[in-house]
């Protein structure tokens, strides 16, 4: 009898539970812009800290420039100052999330080409790019020395014990209409469950853009540095 009929043989009318696994390779790629801190370079020894910024919805596409529309990557463009980190700030392609696999990838290539401390990463985002603080953070917790989603939101059933050892500082206005703040309440809620540190700042009267008094305020470039990978406080100079 042939393979064929008797595969037919077998065959009875039911679901069967299954499961598999397998490796699987993609290429990836990204447009973003990068900020290098006054003074990199001049001593080949030395490394920085560096900050990923992720964008809203709204700077999505091929325009790189509209990734300076707000946040961090806007203040980097008005007034750059000494700001004593790397800013790397990718752009999200139109009809798209943040992609965990493209961010670290990414991050990977900026470490391996730059003078970066990789016990100095730090992560924040504004609206979608707070999703994605969220998600990267959760995704790859060792990467991170702490994490600044601003009205962002996240899946608190994601939030495991790992997720201890990441600080987070998360930001909201409470008259968001577009992302309710209640979603940020519930993600620094499943984060302190599992004991990270987490500090909660909810701006009175503000609605969707939490994200100019956040990226105004010099206490949250002082926040990060004084956290590092290791959970040891930071030393030395920036």
């Amino acid at each position: 009898m042939a393979p064929a009929e008797l595969d037919r043989e077998r065959v009875e009318p039911m679901q069967e539970s299954r499961w598999f696994a397998r490796t699987v390779q993609k290429q990836v790629c990204a447009n973003y812009l990068l900020f290098l801190p006054p003074g990199y370079g001049d001593d080949r020894s030395r490394r920085w800290p560096l900050i990923l910024f992720l964008h809203g919805a709204g700077e999505r596409g091929s325009d790189l420039s509209l990734v300076k529309r707000h946040g961090l990557p806007k203040l980097l463009d008005e007034r750059p100052g000494d700001f004593p980190f790397i800013v790397v700030s990718p752009q999200c392609p139109d009809g798209e999330v943040w992609d965990v696999d493209v961010l670290l990838a990414l991050l990977d290539e900026v470490c391996e080409t730059h003078a970066v401390d990789r016990d100095r990463i730090y992560v924040t985002g504004l609206s979608m790019g707070g999703m994605g603080t969220f998600a990267l953070a959760l995704a790859a917790p060792q990467r991170f020395a702490a994490a600044a989603p601003v009205c962002g939101w996240g899946n608190p059933l994601q939030v495991r014990p790992e997720h201890a050892r990441v600080p987070f500082w998360v930001f909201h206005g409470e008259l968001d209409d577009k992302v309710p703040a209640a979603l940020s309440a519930q993600m620094v809620a499943a984060l302190q469950a599992v004991g990270a540190p987490v500090r909660y700042t909810v701006y009175p009267g503000v609605g969707h853009d939490a994200w100019t008094p956040t990226y105004a305020n010099a206490e949250l470039y002082q926040w990060f540095l004084a956290h590092r990978r290791s959970g040891e406080p930071a030393a030395g100079p920036v």
